[in-house]
């Protein structure tokens, strides 16, 4: 893949990526800084892209495998002591008024990395075989995660509102 046609899908799809870093990234320097390393990993990885799937899912893939990698190691580093809540209202946060997106934000916020991968992967409208592919497990094992995700999405949303 040449870098002019890298680059074109990189805008046709960056949404992908900036999904993956708000699911991923608590704050906004860590996003952009998930963002850069999501596109030198996408990068590296252009010459081995054989256009067997899509390059969305393809972009999926290595975004996914790169944020997950970041968060694990970022759960690793030393704690700090934390800013007023106030002081770190994010400008694409959902709106403070919507009670229940809020509740659904922070009760995906509490899922682990690979579930909030099967929830971002489900609300793009990906069929679970393709869900399955990307993650390296089975449809039916997609689908009794998704019940228990629900389940449990429900549950602590509940407790959030």
């Amino acid at each position: 893949m040449s870098e002019q046609d890298f680059l074109q899908q990189i805008r046709q799809h960056q949404r992908i990526i900036h999904k993956i870093c708000a699911m991923y990234a608590p704050d906004v320097s860590e996003r952009e800084d998930l963002f850069q390393e999501i596109l030198m990993q996408a990068w590296r990885g252009a010459t081995n892209f054989r256009q067997e799937a899509k390059f969305s899912t393809w972009l999926y893939q290595v975004g996914l495998n790169t944020a997950i990698s970041h968060y694990r190691k970022s759960k690793i580093r030393l704690p700090f002591k934390a800013l007023d809540p106030a002081l770190m209202q994010l400008a694409d946060a959902p709106p403070a008024d919507d009670t229940e997106l809020n509740a659904m934000y922070r009760a995906i916020g509490q899922l682990d990395d690979v579930d909030k991968a099967l929830v971002m992967l489900y609300l793009d409208d990906f069929d679970y075989n393709t869900i399955g592919e990307m993650l390296g497990i089975s449809a039916n094992y997609v689908a009794v995660k998704m019940k228990r995700i629900k389940a449990k999405l429900q549950q602590t949303v509940h407790q959030y509102l």
